[in-house]
């Protein structure tokens, strides 16, 4: 019906009459229904179908065993639930969600035509009744309306306009992480498999993955999705789409390798599917990275960093030379290249390095001369795997690190990097690679080539730092600075307070004991610089180490009392 003759309707005040025509009994009462149905297509009717208070007796004649009332009933309902809060919450007060809800599981199996249309239209109703409202979302999953659309899609596949309403309003409802329980507890997966697999057109195929992508975050559900074989139907839309140019070919190629890389952020369905390595799917998802699809060779990328979350995983994919695909994706992006593939193709270069046993394979692979490339990238997601990938590869490897640790140009870039204040990740990975160049190597050429690009200021701000982890990681560091060559750092370490932030890391009771610890290990080695010896000497060492003597932790208490001997012999 058209806005002007709503209008009309409106203005001649015969909603109020609809009201008495739409007693169950009446013989009006379909037709009636149909005219509010119509009506309320009309945004600005909604309100009035509401104040003229239609939705109660609607709601009532949900009772009814007519087919044709109920169906022109679901309409009107519908219609007037649609972007409209009023209608939703009148509704939601007359309890007709729950009626049409428990209809909707009474008329489940009844595969009739006629039948077919009203549960369409009143899975419609539930869906605008409910649509991007978490409240009434949540009141549809607590009456159970998961199962029954489950049920519904299955019975109905055949029918095009239920099954494409089920799809919508699963889409709707998936969003609500309450939902995913609900939805794991159904065979959901085997449907929407079974469902993907029959269709051909591209508008159907992405109604469906509008489903699976938030159903998809669920390890349970992304479990249930690999064994009903979603991942083939993935690899075959791959396979369709890879060299078309079409935009929609394009878009479902995109779709398909990013729900594929997310099915392998589960734990069980990632081992699943590598399969020891053997897995036809992990075969072909490494086939995607030598790939010409940009789109492609980022999903391979992030595939591999994702099967690379296990040391067993790690170490066969290295032994099976997967380093060398990763080498070469990147070489082909040092110019001009694509951030995302870079950032992807290093985040999986760092997983692949985190077992010992990989560390040396991959340096003699050449692993960090390509990932030294991409230092001067000026994007900070590549900057931080950059760095987190060094840091990787020279733990416990002295050669490595020594050789990294005496590369100015390295060096200068972390330096540079410690001042990146915008980006927190780069600043704090720029400021652990650079203690753990001096904790690997112990090398006194590399402490010389930190201490000349002016690195040292960076440790000790470092050890200030609000994680134990890298405040520990600066003092070891700054202790091999002090032991090694003291007499170079002595105006950087002066210069940067180092002195009185180890007196409040000392004094403060919050300190962790390695902290303590490590910090009075220091005291120790800067004692020989005369300089910091006066500053040790005019602040109150003495008074707080001989308190840490009786500290809870043995270590940490071993440590004073040697601590206290060496300032009182040197005092």
């Amino acid at each position: 019906m058209d806005a002007e003759a709503s209008e009309k309707i409106q203005e001649s005040g015969i909603l109020k009459v609809f009201l008495d025509l739409l007693a169950p009994q009446s013989s009006c009462a379909p037709k009636v229904a149909n005219i509010i149905a119509e009506i309320a297509k009309n945004e600005f009717m909604r309100s009035p179908c509401v104040d003229a208070g239609l939705i109660p007796p609607l709601v009532q004649l949900l009772h009814c065993k007519d087919q044709e009332i109920l169906l022109q009933t679901g309409r009107a309902l519908g219609n007037i639930c649609y972007d409209s809060h009023e209608g939703r919450s009148a509704v939601d007060q007359a309890g007709g969600a729950q009626i049409v809800a428990d209809l909707i599981r009474s008329l489940c199996q009844n595969t009739e035509p006629a039948n077919q249309r009203l549960l369409t239209v009143f899975c419609g109703m539930l869906m605008n009744y409910s649509h991007d409202d978490d409240i009434l979302q949540a009141q549809l999953i607590g009456m159970g309306v998961i199962p029954t659309l489950v049920k519904l899609l299955g019975i109905h596949s055949q029918n095009a306009a239920l099954t494409e309403m089920c799809l919508v309003a699963f889409g709707n409802l998936a969003e609500l992480e309450s939902s995913k329980e609900q939805f794991a507890s159904t065979n959901i997966a085997e449907e929407l498999a079974s469902l993907f697999r029959k269709q051909a057109e591209h508008e159907k195929k992405e109604m469906i993955f509008e489903v699976l992508a938030p159903l998809a975050e669920n390890d349970t559900i992304k479990l249930q999705l690999v064994d009903a074989g979603l991942v083939e139907c993935l690899l075959d839309v791959v396979r369709q789409t890879v060299d078309s140019n079409k935009d929609e070919d394009i878009a479902e190629l995109k779709t398909a390798s990013d729900l594929m890389v997310l099915l392998l952020l589960g734990d069980e369905s990632m081992q699943k599917l590598f399969d020891g390595g053997k897995g036809s799917v992990f075969q072909q998802v490494l086939s995607w990275v030598p790939s010409h699809n940009h789109q492609l060779q980022l999903a391979g990328a992030l595939a591999i960093a994702n099967f690379a979350r296990n040391d067993g995983n790690c170490i066969h994919m290295v032994d099976a030379g997967i380093v060398q695909l990763l080498l070469d994706l990147l070489d082909r992006h040092v110019e001009d290249g694509n951030v995302t593939v870079q950032h992807a193709a290093l985040s999986a270069l760092r997983n692949l390095a985190i077992p010992v046993v990989n560390k040396s394979k991959m340096l003699s692979a050449g692993v960090s001369d390509e990932v030294l490339k991409f230092l001067k990238s000026e994007m900070p997601p590549v900057q931080f795997k950059l760095l987190g990938t060094l840091r990787m590869l020279i733990d416990t490897q002295a050669d490595a690190a020594d050789q990294l640790g005496k590369n100015a140009k390295l060096v200068g870039r972390l330096v540079e990097w410690c001042e990146a204040k915008d980006h927190a990740g780069v600043m704090g990975e720029s400021n652990r690679l650079l203690s753990a160049l001096i904790r690997h190597s112990k090398s006194k050429d590399v402490i010389r080539t930190i201490i000349h690009a002016g690195g040292v200021k960076h440790l000790v701000t470092m050890a200030t730092s609000e994680h134990v982890i890298m405040q520990n990681e600066a003092l070891v560091a700054l202790g091999l600075i002090a032991a090694l060559d003291l007499g170079s750092a002595e105006k950087e370490l002066e210069g940067a307070s180092l002195v009185p932030i180890l007196h409040r890391l000392l004094s403060d009771d919050l300190s962790a004991p390695e902290i303590k610890y490590n910090s009075m290990i220091l005291i120790c080695a800067v004692m020989g610089s005369e300089p910091l010896h006066k500053e040790v000497q005019g602040l109150t060492f003495l008074d707080v180490i001989s308190k840490l003597r009786s500290h809870e932790n043995k270590t940490v208490a071993h440590q004073a009392s040697l601590t206290e001997q060496r300032l009182t012999v040197q005092s």
